[in-house]
């Protein structure tokens, strides 16, 4: 089969093509585990943090890709959850011990860091951690709602956001773009304001329905209850914090932040950015559950995923992209032309 691999570890401006394409046997589903021939990858802000070190994978080399499409193709012995031919998908988590904190357990296993993941043709995974997919999304559609939908879908929980209260997001990107449209869903007397760098984003999250956007430090028309990061930077973490009313809570949806601007943490003070009962909460990966919750979900909402396509074999292109802050929704590799869109 196909696959991208990695190799080793670097920053992406020393080398900017970490993965190479190789051809290497199909795998073989063990016990209660089932084979997926993969039609699409969506790409992550985590694939980066891993290849360039911030989250290194265990041992190397490793196929990476967390945001799995794909169809039933072979059942592991004992594998009855799913037919030959289904669609399914998995997310960052491909196995834990089931519990209802498996997302914070040691035994948790990442899809694409701790195990080959999907940018490749085939990947396996325990029958028990791969989820149906709605049949109002086509493959494409449906990659980037297993991470960066379904983390947001925790991460917007974690606010503990009541209806009416103001919701902000900082940073508008594959996860930021479903928040936003979940939001409105469940919470439709929420105004929700976006804080994003680029004028390009900020107009795409006023077509999508957000009631107000702006950069990093302006100001809203008012302060909001909850706050949910998603991006690589510390910036964007003062000026929320600077931005909570007070009890507001902080919401920081991302696995590692660069250490670019990390000096800025010098500069909090805790009058301003702490103080009055202002919390800060962090999220650590997904749970079966959050997945499992989130598909029906989204399909209800009537979620509209904004995505660029990328062959298998420009995933390279496609982090690059991801990186610079080019890419308006989410990046998804076409692996197999097997999309069942409905469209």
């Amino acid at each position: 089969m196909r696959a991208m691999v990695l190799r080793s570890t670097a920053l992406l401006a020393d080398n900017p093509r970490p993965l190479s394409l190789v051809d290497m046997p199909r795998p073989t589903p063990a016990a209660g585990e089932i084979l997926i021939e993969i039609s699409t990858c969506g790409v992550c802000h985590t694939e980066l943090d891993e290849i360039e070190g911030r989250v290194p994978p265990p041992s190397l080399p490793i196929i990476p890709g967390h945001e799995v499409v794909g169809c039933v193709a072979e059942k592991g012995h004992g594998s009855s959850r799913f037919k030959l031919g289904d669609r399914v998908g998995v997310g960052w988590i491909h196995s834990s011990d089931g519990s209802e904190k498996e997302n914070l357990n040691a035994d948790f296993v990442a899809t694409g860091r701790d195990t080959n993941g999907g940018y490749a043709e085939y990947m396996t995974v325990p029958e028990t951690y791969a989820y149906p997919i709605p049949a109002a999304f086509s493959d494409v559609e449906a990659a980037p709602l297993l991470c960066a939908g379904a983390v947001g879908y925790r991460a917007l929980r974690l606010t503990g956001l009541e209806n009416g209260q103001v919701l902000a997001l900082t940073g508008f990107g594959g996860s930021g773009h479903l928040v936003l449209q979940m939001a409105r869903h469940l919470f439709p007397g929420s105004p929700v304001y976006v804080f994003a760098r680029s004028a390009e984003k900020r107009a795409f999250a006023l077509e999508l329905g957000a009631d107000w956007s702006g950069d990093t430090d302006d100001k809203p028309p008012s302060a909001p209850h909850a706050v949910i990061d998603t991006t690589p930077a510390w910036k964007p973490v003062l000026a929320a914090l600077e931005q909570l009313r007070p009890g507001g809570r902080l919401v920081m949806n991302v696995i590692r932040k660069e250490h670019a601007d990390r000096h800025l943490l010098a500069d909090i003070r805790y009058e301003d950015h702490l103080w009055l009962e202002k919390e800060i909460k962090t999220v650590a990966n997904v749970t079966r559950q959050d997945i499992a919750e989130f598909l029906p979900l989204a399909a209800h909402a009537g979620l509209k995923i904004a995505t660029a396509t990328y062959a298998l074999e420009a995933a390279n292109e496609a982090l690059l992209d991801l990186q610079s802050g080019q890419a308006r929704g989410a990046n998804v590799l076409l692996i197999k032309q097997m999309d069942t869109s409905i469209n």
